[in-house]
């Protein structure tokens, strides 16, 4: 029975997984981090970055074992004791006899004998017989594993070592059940097997190959790893498709930071939901516009489109759009722009300085959209999803000269000619240092909402709606459709105007969840604002003058998508970036006169697109 207790114990301790484990995926756990010593800080970089395997290179000279790569590196200093065995001592001792602070995390010292083993594991047992139990599992079982690899003793002779010492196998060596016992995991070089280069996928000759020599680990109950791997989020997420179980890495914080936000940057939709059919049947011709609906993904480039398109089973509404183009961002005075810079560009049809809100780099107060067709008898909506004095709505009706005056903003728009205004952050009108604010906007003729039932039952008239805070908390959180509702009951007031309408509808937290780098945030939000513009699209075949506008600002989070699978809805991405980025943003356009939004071309020349449209009222 003390021998079996033995066996089970010595399992543990080589961190095998269980079917149900596999199942979870990979964690930073399960890292080795290759040639550690050659980190700039030995064992730290790695074990702060909860790899679950540390691997030491090691030397015989003079009676002590030395970390290096060949004999012409071994400094008096690097000694295995001190570089590994001391440090992971003291930080036992520290855990409560565990290698992690967090008691699940297993961790494994895999020394790499590089010649005469003969003479190194004598000095290797002694030198760890001063650590007691640390690094022995027969008597604990929460021990730290010592995996012994490299120039390793015939596998008859593992028997002559203590049972606390494993081996790293080979998948070419036939082991006795015995024999097996002492295996801690197997290992072999990924190019005996592929040319891959971690690009892209194997070819599906190699999978099978790649498949079967870790299928053949995984049925003798022991834990795979390919060494001479490509350091890459995708070499690490096919390795982890085709079912190894450590990840080889030279750079194990990296490989901590993408697993530890794995659930940032993976999301499924299982259920896809339908995309409306265009008619287009004024789609391209020159005939009036008389409506214009302007529908601005903050934050939003063709990466996060394309995620939404693959996360919806392959299919959008904005890509049912078939006139598009694209928009070069920049600020003036910077290469990268943000909200207010890029949404002023598209207000007013002027470049401005980043954080500026209509207003030149000048310091000009500039002309937007809604002054400018009020001027026509146009009226205008402006609608997000978020703070409606945040940089992109403001650009539409206030004037100054930062982004965060947001009281500034609220007080601005009693001067505007935006005729329905819905957003939340109700507290800069409400709690406006003006106090008159409020009742000024009344007396101006504007009806005063604070829900959508009430905003819903409006006949007529001039409306600002003013949504508490948790009406636009994230889709991901509970979020109804508010912006479609809101389009929806903006059109129906404003299209009775005999002279036309301009509507922005901003999607504002497809921004928000760039910032975060949470793809789950960006997509749901994409899907949100896709099915506004579903509404947009249907109005506009029922309408026909009505020309439908889909951009963006700017992209945020610079967003590359890394593994997809569009018949699941399911997608994989990265973040290279918390900001915004330079790269061009598409513009779709849908309705008459939405050919002339074809090309490439500065986002101030939507503004003058728009201006054009509206004044091309004869077929």
């Amino acid at each position: 029975m003390v021998k079996k207790a033995i066996i089970i114990s010595t399992l543990s301790l080589c961190l095998l997984l269980s079917k149900a484990e596999a199942q979870k995926g990979l964690s930073a756990n399960n890292g080795h981090s290759h040639n550690d010593y050659h980190q700039h800080i030995p064992l730290l970089s790695a074990y702060y970055a909860r790899m679950g395997s540390i691997e030491a290179d090691v030397f015989l000279k003079n009676g002590k074992l030395y970390v290096a790569h060949d004999t012409t590196e071994i400094s008096e200093e690097a000694t295995l004791k001190s570089l590994y065995l001391a440090p992971l001592a003291k930080f036992y001792a520290k855990n409560d006899n565990h290698p992690y602070p967090d008691s699940t995390d297993q961790l494994q010292l895999v020394i790499d004998i590089k010649s005469d083993y003969q003479h190194v594991l004598p000095v290797l047992i002694n030198e760890l017989r001063e650590f007691n139990t640390v690094f022995n599992h027969t008597k604990n079982p929460a021990a730290i594993t010592i995996a012994v690899s490299g120039d390793v003793p015939d596998p008859a002779s593992f028997k002559n070592y203590p049972d606390y010492i494993s081996f790293d196998g080979r998948p070419y060596i036939t082991y006795t059940q015995d024999q097996l016992k002492r295996i801690c995991m197997i290992s072999d070089e990924l190019k005996n097997y592929t040319d891959w280069n971690g690009k892209g996928t194997p070819t599906k000759a190699d999978e099978i190959k790649l498949r079967s020599v870790i299928d053949k680990a995984h049925r003798q109950h022991k834990p795979f790893r390919f060494w001479a791997t490509q350091d890459s989020p995708n070499t690490w997420l096919e390795l982890e498709r085709l079912g190894v179980d450590w990840i080889n890495t030279d750079h194990p914080e990296q490989l901590h930071n993408f697993y530890q936000h794995k659930d940032k940057l993976s999301y499924t939709n299982p259920l896809a939901y339908p995309v409306y059919q265009p008619t287009y049947k004024s789609d391209g011709l020159h005939k009036k516009v008389k409506h214009v609906i302007l529908l601005i993904g903050d934050g939003m480039g063709l990466a996060q489109i394309h995620a939404g398109w693959i996360a919806n089973h392959g299919n959008l509404n904005i890509t049912m759009m078939r006139n598009s183009g694209f928009s070069q961002t920049a600020a003036a005075n910077s290469g990268n722009t943000d909200s207010a810079a890029g949404a002023t560009a598209m207000a007013a049809g002027e470049k401005t300085n980043n954080r500026y809100i209509g207003m030149g780099p000048d310091d000009r107060h500039l002309t937007n959209m809604a002054d400018t067709l009020a001027i026509f008898g146009v009226k205008t909506g402006i609608i997000s999803s978020g703070d409606i004095t945040d940089a992109t709505p403001a650009a539409f009706y206030a004037h100054q000269p930062d982004r965060s005056f947001n009281q500034a903003i609220a007080k601005d728009f009693l001067s505007s000619h935006v005729d329905v205004l819905v957003g939340s952050n109700e507290r800069s009108f409400l709690a406006n240092a003006d106090t008159t604010l409020m009742s000024a906007i009344k007396a101006k003729g504007y009806t005063w909402s604070s829900t959508l039932t009430d905003f819903k039952k409006q006949k007529r008239g001039k409306q600002l709606v003013l949504l508490p805070d948790s009406a636009t908390r994230p889709v991901k959180d509970g979020r109804d459709d508010m912006l479609l509702q809101s389009l929806n009951k903006t059109i129906e007031l404003l299209s009775s105007n005999k002279n036309g309408f301009f509507i922005m509808t901003e999607g504002a937290q497809i921004d928000y969840g760039g910032h975060a780098n949470d793809l789950k945030y960006v997509v749901t939000e994409l899907h949100d604002f896709d099915k506004t513009v579903a509404e947009a699209l249907r109005f506009a075949d029922r309408d026909g003058e009505t020309l439908v506008l889909v951009t963006a600002d700017h992209e945020t989070g610079g967003l590359t998508l890394l593994e997809a699978a569009a018949a699941e809805g399911r997608i994989q991405g990265e973040f290279s970036t918390n900001d915004h980025t330079n790269i061009m943003v598409p513009v779709y356009a849908y309705g008459p006169w939405a050919e002339e939004f074809r090309g490439t071309y500065q986002n101030t020349e939507i503004f003058h697109k728009i201006l054009k449209a509206f004044s091309n009222n004869k077929p």
